[in-house]
């Protein structure tokens, strides 16, 4: 599968941004879906993930409540809603596909990446 994440930008502390990523190859609703982040110089961070058909989702605690994950299986996309932005959420934001309907929260249970969309906070 490839993926491509968009909807990154330049934005104030206390706005709202939504990312996408589109998904192309096999069925989408075959695999669980993530997002992960990472600022510079530190490590990539979990931040929300979803099952392949379900909506069981999952997130980082402390974004719990301003960041929603969805997707929509009909038009092969995985969103992320971002509320209510902060400085500390400026980084890279991947989006990633598992190889199963299943979601995790280690990057490294995920098999595909798209290539990330920035997102910069100013506060």
């Amino acid at each position: 599968v490839q993926l491509q994440a968009s909807g990154g930008g330049f934005v104030q502390a206390g706005d709202s941004l939504r990312l996408s990523c589109t998904a192309s190859g096999r069925t989408f609703s075959g695999y669980g879906m993530g997002w992960f982040r990472q600022a510079p110089g530190k490590v990539r961070q979990f931040v929300a993930a979803v099952g392949g058909s379900t909506d069981v989702t999952s997130y980082e605690v402390s974004l719990r409540g301003r960041f929603t994950i969805s997707r929509d299986n009909a038009k092969n996309i995985l969103y992320l809603q971002m509320n209510d932005l902060e400085p500390s959420d400026t980084a890279v934001y991947y989006c990633a596909a598992s190889g199963d309907t299943s979601y995790y929260t280690r990057p490294a249970a995920y098999n595909y990446w798209g290539q990330g969309t920035l997102v910069t906070v100013s506060s």
